[in-house]
Parts: structure tokens; C-alpha cells; sequence
């Protein structure tokens, strides 16, 4: 390494991006073009540090493997930046057999965290558990221990377990500290947010409670009759029934639920389910199927009474019931959640982390920029989505494929 490259290496890790580029603006080398990328990385050129970094990877020979494999992982990390999924998984996971048969074991390490952080986003959370698992108990440099520990804690929020995730962000806070790195800081500092600001309503005879999320784990163990229109289920402390996937039947319940103890009209429940305001004999004959299907899927939980007038929600063993609502009104909590982390997002990462079609994405884009809820940059493959972080209360439950009970 010569002493240019050495000294813009020192400038990077010191945070001073300028400095850097001062070192290696004129330089083409694959080396120097790579220090440039994680440079115009760090000064927030994410499109221009992708190109310096690929031009880099392809730039080095083939007895350099070594080198390239830092390069697809730094542009790997810059991709998760700009929430730009589309590259295939197993260019990083080649990339990290390389650098851990080479013993480059902090780059290895940082390779994992970009996978875990990654399936984090698109919400596969027990393929980021097993990720993560193979960091337990290696030593980790303070920054890249944060990040592990953030990782951790998102995990422990998104499943409810709060203790061991408070207790991760002790840790990513202490490493952070010892990192020195302020943005890392800052970091931490909004996910302990999520701890201290609503996560959910809840909605019992009539009135209105704003809960955190500690609060509402306390409710999911309390054996009260949840109906949770945040992850779209119903259950108690021992028995739990995912209906995300079966919409009218949710329907159902949500309405059940909001109006317990007393029962609601049929026609109402046609409204609700069948979105229609003229029922006619089929939609009567639907929701008579639709309540059958509703009945037999709660049985352990509770009995669907019919009225002169409709049905009604009656818990077994006289339990409570409550629901528990969204903190933001609209049928795209999701994509709010996902765009609420001041991130730019693709339609196409959208698309995946949602597990939905890029087309049903767009036209759901399309109605939060109309509420000016949010908002395009660029145009055609360049376009990204914007929205303005949420204050005052945290969107963890409506992120997608948030871990359900057993």
C-alpha cells in the first residue's frame, strides 16, 4: 500500500471524507477508486460511490480476491443505504466466504451484519436470528458491535420481547459510545425512542389508550381477548389466530371487537367486510358462510351469538376484550412504517419487503402522495420514495412480517 492510500485510508476511518478525496481525486488505481466510493459513501453520493465501487471490484485482478470482496461489500452496504435490494444475495454471501478464507474476520463481520440488516428490512426476521446467532460470542470492533446490538434489539422489539431488547440497546449504546462515531449514536438514540413513544391504541368500551410497546406486551399476556388490527389477529396469552391473510374475516372481527359488548348489525357487517352499501341476498348468504368460517377459526378463544339484529363477540371464561388499533389511520400502516425511517425507497424493495406486487405498491404510493403523506425523487429506474419521519409514536407492529405468537 503506498502512502497516499494509507493516508486516505486513515482519513476514512477517522470520518473525514474530504480529507480522503484530497489523497486519491485524481487517482483511477482500483485501490484509489475503491477509498473514493466509500468516500463520496460517506458524504452521502450514494449513486456515485456505487458506480466508483464497482468500477473498483471489476478493476482488480484475479488474484486479488481479497480486495474485490471488500468492494462488493462496501457497495453492498451503500445499496442497503439507498434500500436498493435487486442485486442477488449470493454476490455478498461469496464475498463473505472470501473474506473469512482469507481471516479478514472484522470485514466477514460486517458482510453478516449488511445480510442481517437487509432481511431486517424485507422483514424475514428468523433468517436475521440465524445471522445473527453466528456473531454470539465473537469479539466485535465497537462500531460494528453496535450495529449487532442494534440488529438484536430490533429483533427483540418486533416479537414483543422487550427486556432482552432494552438490554441490547444498553449494550449498542455503550459500543457506540466507545466507537465515537456520532451518527451511531444518534442512531441508538431513536431506536430507544421506540420504547418511549405509542406503538398502538387501544380501543375498550368506547374509549381511547395510547400504549408503548412495553404496554402493550403487557396486554397480549394478560389473557384479554385481543383483536390487533396492527399485525392483523386475534388471540389471547396462550391461543393466537393470524388472519393477515384473510382479510374479511379480520373485518369481522375488527368490527366484533369495537363494538363488544354489544353486537353489530348485519348490515353494518356487510359494509365493513363486502365494502357495498346496497346489500342484497348474496351478501346476506356470503356473511352467513363468512361468520361459519369466523366461528369455527375462534372456538378456543371465544362464541359468536346471533341477535334479532346481527352477531356478537362474547369471550370464553368472561374475559375482556380489546382492540388494538394502528397509530395511524389508513389501510397502508406498512408501507408508512417502512417509509418513516426517513430512508429512500425503490418500488421494487418496497414490493419485496411487503411481499406484495410492484404495481399494487405504486398505487398505494400514489394515494400517500396525494394525502402528502409522501413523495417521488428522480424518475424512471432512479425514482425513490420519501416520507417524513413519523414523531411522536413508533411504527415497529405495522412493520411487515413482524413475528406473530404461537
Amino acid at each position: 500500500m503506498d502512502s497516499l492510500i494509507a493516508a486516505s485510508a486513515r482519513a476514512l476511518a477517522a470520518g473525514d471524507a474530504l480529507g480522503a478525496l484530497k489523497h486519491v481525486a485524481l487517482r483511477d488505481d482500483p485501490a484509489a477508486l475503491a477509498l473514493r466510493g466509500i468516500a463520496m459513501a460517506q458524504l452521502g453520493e450514494h449513486p456515485r460511490a456505487r458506480e466508483l465501487l464497482k468500477r473498483a471490484a471489476r478493476g482488480f485482478g484475479a488474484h486479488e480476491q481479497l480486495a474485490r470482496a471488500r468492494c462488493v461489500v462496501a457497495e453492498a452496504e451503500v445499496a442497503l443505504a439507498v434500500r436498493d435490494f435487486s442485486d442477488s444475495p449470493r454476490t455478498l454471501a461469496s464475498a463473505l466466504a472470501t473474506l473469512e478464507a482469507h481471516a479478514d474476520h472484522p470485514n466477514a463481520m460486517q458482510a453478516r451484519l449488511i445480510a442481517v440488516r437487509k432481511l431486517l428490512l424485507l422483514g424475514r426476521l428468523d433468517e436475521a436470528q440465524a445471522q445473527l446467532s453466528r456473531l454470539n460470542g465473537r469479539p466485535l470492533p465497537p462500531a460494528l458491535a453496535a450495529v449487532a446490538e442494534l440488529a438484536s434489539a430490533e429483533l427483540g422489539l418486533r416479537s414483543l420481547d422487550i427486556a432482552p431488547a432494552r438490554a441490547a440497546l444498553g449494550r449498542a449504546h455503550a459500543a457506540a459510545e466507545r466507537a465515537r462515531v456520532p451518527a451511531l449514536v444518534a442512531e441508538v438514540e431513536e431506536a430507544r425512542g421506540a420504547l418511549a413513544h405509542p406503538a398502538a391504541r387501544r380501543l375498550s368500551n368506547g374509549q381511547t389508550q395510547a400504549l408503548r410497546l412495553e404496554e402493550v406486551a403487557d396486554l397480549l399476556d394478560s389473557g384479554v381477548l385481543v383483536v390487533d388490527a396492527c399485525r392483523r389477529g386475534i388471540g389471547t396469552d396462550t391461543h393466537w389466530r393470524a388472519l393477515a391473510r384473510r382479510p374479511v374475516l379480520f373485518a369481522l372481527a375488527r368490527a366484533l371487537a369495537e363494538a363488544w359488548p354489544d353486537a353489530v348489525d348485519r348490515e353494518a357487517l356487510i359494509a365493513g367486510a363486502f365494502n357495498t352499501r346496497q346489500p342484497d341476498d348474496t351478501h346476506r348468504a356470503r356473511l352467513r358462510v363468512e361468520i361459519g368460517r369466523l366461528r369455527a377459526l375462534i372456538t378456543p378463544l371465544a362464541r359468536l351469538d346471533a341477535t334479532a339484529r346481527g352477531f356478537a363477540l362474547r369471550p370464553l371464561d368472561g374475559r375482556d376484550v380489546a382492540l388494538l388499533a394502528p397509530p395511524i389511520d389508513g389501510d397502508q400502516g406498512a408501507l408508512v412504517a417502512l417509509l418513516s425511517d426517513g430512508a429512500a425507497w425503490s418500488t421494487s424493495a418496497l414490493a419485496l419487503a411487503l411481499n406484495a406486487s410492484q404495481r399494487t405498491v405504486q398505487r398505494a404510493l400514489a394515494d400517500l402522495a396525494a394525502q402528502g403523506r409522501a413523495r417521488c425523487i428522480g424518475r424512471a429506474r432512479t425514482q425513490r420514495w420519501l416520507a417524513p419521519p413519523l414523531a411522536g409514536y413508533t411504527t415497529i407492529l405495522l412493520l411487515p412480517a413482524a413475528t406473530q405468537m404461537a
